[in-house]
């Protein structure tokens, strides 16, 4: 990785930044799309590339991997090489199971076997566990390189902003909380309901059962 990638990368704040001054289609942004957002799910991320770099056909793609982010495994790619890059933790941190953590991915790169040409797509997925922090914002800083020229998918949109007011927004992923399945517990309760209903009506038989069966009986016995 180049030393003005890397400054690129390293200059992004994960929360908020500053814009870049470059243009892009709106409608054909890298993004990222994930499996599951819910916090503290593990989760496999895909990263989908929809062209290259204005006609020019893509050779690489470095991702940078938010700080809150200890342990990422990307998937191999047939058609690209990729390379994980490690940096120390000072102080180290401690994850849910108790283990000391002194290091994480930094950066995730992947190099093309042969160019990605423009007007042909491709993912790359990133398996990894989602924080706990529901409503966050975890932004991937994503530099694409191509034959001719390269693009800084690094913005991130201001207060107020939106990424539909940025060129090249920088592919992100909102944690979200966990679902209640309401549904199911409403249909738990109807169940409950239909066997309450099910047990009187099988109750209110047998004491009839009861009943007809005393008169038959009764009667029986009156008979010479």
């Amino acid at each position: 990785m180049s030393r003005r990638t890397l400054a690129r990368l390293g200059a992004v704040p994960l929360a908020l930044g500053a814009t870049l001054a470059l243009a892009a289609p709106a409608s054909a942004h890298v993004t990222i799309s994930a499996s599951s957002t819910t916090a503290g799910a593990f989760t496999v991320l895909t990263l989908s590339v929809p062209h290259g770099c204005e006609g020019s056909p893509t050779t690489r793609l470095t991702v940078q991997i938010p700080e809150a982010i200890t342990a990422v495994t990307p998937t191999r790619n047939a058609l690209w090489d990729v390379d994980k890059e490690v940096e120390k933790l000072d102080p180290p941190v401690t994850d849910a199971h108790g283990n000391e953590i002194t290091e994480r991915v930094a950066t995730v790169t992947y190099t093309a076997k042969a160019p990605l040409p423009d007007g042909y797509r491709d993912a790359f997925e990133l398996s990894l566990q989602l924080p706990d922090e529901e409503g966050s914002t975890l932004v991937f800083p994503t530099i694409q390189t191509c034959e001719e020229g390269e693009a800084a998918w690094i913005e991130v949109p201001a207060d107020g902003q939106s990424e539909d007011d940025l060129g090249l927004p920088a592919p992100s992923v909102t944690i979200t909380g966990a679902e209640v399945d309401h549904h199911g517990s409403e249909e738990a309760e109807d169940d409950s309901g239909e066997g309450h209903d099910l047990g009187a009506w099988g109750l209110g038989a047998g004491v009839l059962g009861v009943l007809l069966g005393g008169f038959a009986l009764v009667q029986a016995r009156r008979r010479p």
